[in-house]
C-alpha cells in the first residue's frame, strides 16, 4: 500500500512540474527530439502565373459563428491548419498572433482551421495562447481540408496557405514557417 500511495504522489507530483513549465510539446519541438510527432519539413511552395483557387467552404468557429472562402475574397489570408497537441503548431502560434497585429491594417485575415480538437480544447488553447485571430472547427465536416485535397494539399501539420485577394493560393507552407519567410509570401500576395 505503501509503494502505491508512493507512486501516487510521484505521478501527482511529475503532472505538476510539467504544468509549471512553459509548454512542454512545443519545447520539445524546438530541441529537434521529434518525440511522438512527425511534422512536415518547412518547405516552402509558391505558385505563380495560374493558380489553383480551392473550392468554396463554410465552418464554424469555436464559439458558433460561421466563416466561409466567400468571406475572405478581397483579403489576403493566411490559412494555418493546426491542433492544440501539435508541438510545432504551438511552436509557431505565437508568430502568427504578431502577424495578425502586423498585417491587420493591411487587410490581412489569419485564420486557423483546427483539424482535430473538441471546441472545449481548441478555446482552452485559444485562451492560453492568448489568439487574435478566428479559428474554425473542421474536424466534423472536413469541409476547409477537402476544399484544398488535390488542389494543394494540407498534407502536413501544421500546414499553411497563404491566398491572395481573388481567392488564390499563392503559397504553402508544409510544417513550421519561418517568421520572415511567411511575412514576405503575405507582401506578396498583397502586391497581387
Amino acid at each position: 500500500m505503501k509503494r502505491v500511495i508512493a507512486i501516487a504522489m510521484a505521478v501527482g507530483i511529475s503532472l505538476s512540474l510539467a504544468a509549471c513549465s512553459n509548454d512542454p510539446l512545443a519545447e520539445q519541438y524546438r530541441s529537434g527530439d521529434n518525440k511522438n510527432y512527425v511534422a512536415g519539413d518547412g518547405s516552402v511552395t509558391e505558385f505563380r502565373g495560374t493558380r489553383a483557387v480551392g473550392k468554396d467552404w463554410v465552418a464554424p468557429t469555436f464559439d458558433g459563428q460561421q466563416v466561409s472562402s466567400k468571406s475572405l475574397l478581397g483579403h489576403v489570408t493566411v490559412l494555418n491548419f493546426w491542433y492544440a497537441g501539435c508541438a510545432p503548431c504551438r511552436a509557431e502560434v505565437g508568430d502568427l498572433v504578431k502577424l495578425t497585429t502586423e498585417y491587420e491594417s493591411k487587410g490581412v485575415f489569419v485564420v486557423g482551421v483546427n483539424v482535430r480538437d473538441s471546441a472545449g480544447t481548441a478555446l482552452a488553447f485559444a485562451r492560453n495562447h492568448k489568439l487574435n485571430f478566428p479559428s474554425v472547427m473542421d474536424i466534423e465536416s472536413g469541409a476547409v481540408v477537402q476544399a484544398y485535397t488535390g488542389v494543394v494539399s494540407p498534407s502536413a501539420v501544421p500546414t499553411t496557405l497563404v491566398i491572395n485577394a481573388k481567392g488564390e493560393v499563392t503559397a504553402r507552407v508544409l510544417g513550421r514557417f519561418e517568421p520572415s519567410t511567411l511575412r514576405a509570401l503575405v507582401d506578396t500576395a498583397l502586391e497581387g
